[in-house]
């Protein structure tokens, strides 16, 4: 009588156990996207709400900068115009979609409620009008009211180039060496990205504070377990070996 061919599962040890470490690093970058899909969309509305409410009086005091990170705020008080500084590069978007290139002025104000120094992003100058002599009727003189969506200060990234504090030309925020620009102990520790209202003799452009938060942890977290049921897929046929029985 001819031996007839089975096909039984029998999986070898070290494919297995190569196959369980693997299944569960995909399961957990698949969970890891999971929390960060949750962190993000609670990133998203709290920040949509905070741009959406009417400004706020900036409080004398902010213990915890993350809870007024892009809040629409107001507060008033008097520049301190000789002590501005710069950051960029910033591009500005023409009408005939050339995009042209700048820097924000960074200007201290003091405010009138005795409650320190807080940083205003007044907005956005060519090249050519970075200096301040070049722009006279924009530093306004006297008490000011500022209208502006506070932002929490970033951390310098990787390859940012260094601060140049003797030219006040910066290319990320260095509180603390603004702070000594400024001729302050400290600065508040959130920046005020002054709105749109039109300055005097047109610059500083304000306005430009930009929200792009993309929202694609979702798709990683399926990818993630997509590939974690390929592998079980993959394992399970590889498994099955024929076995000849008479």
């Amino acid at each position: 009588m001819p031996a007839t061919t089975r096909r039984q599962f029998r999986p070898r040890l070290i494919p297995s156990i190569a196959a369980l470490v693997a299944l569960v690093i995909l399961l957990g970058l698949g969970t890891w996207q999971v929390e960060r899909l949750a962190w993000k969309t609670d990133l998203i509305s709290r920040i949509e709400a905070g741009l959406a409410t009417e400004p706020v009086d900036l409080p004398a005091s902010i213990d915890k900068p993350a809870d007024w990170d892009y809040v629409r705020v107001r507060v008033t008080g008097r520049f301190l115009h000789d002590r501005e500084s710069y950051i960029g590069p910033r591009l500005y978007p023409r009408p005939d979609g050339r995009q042209e290139q700048g820097v924000h002025v960074l200007t201290p104000l003091v405010r009138d409620d005795g409650a320190g120094t807080v940083l205003i992003d007044r907005g956005w100058v060519p090249l050519d009008r970075r200096d301040a002599a070049t722009r006279s009727e924009g530093q306004v003189a006297g008490s000011v009211a500022i209208a502006a969506i506070a932002r929490v200060p970033q951390d310098r990234v990787f390859m940012q180039p260094d601060n140049d504090s003797t030219s006040r030309t910066f290319f990320w925020l260095d509180m603390p060496a603004l702070a000594r620009i400024a001729g302050a102990d400290r600065l508040a520790p959130v920046v005020l990205q002054a709105d749109a209202s039109a300055n005097p003799g047109g610059l500083p452009l304000g306005g430009r504070t930009i929200v792009t938060l993309k929202n694609d942890h979702l798709s990683y977290a399926l990818t993630w377990y997509g590939l974690a049921l390929t592998l079980v897929g993959v394992f399970v046929a590889a498994s099955f070996r024929r076995r000849e029985e008479p």
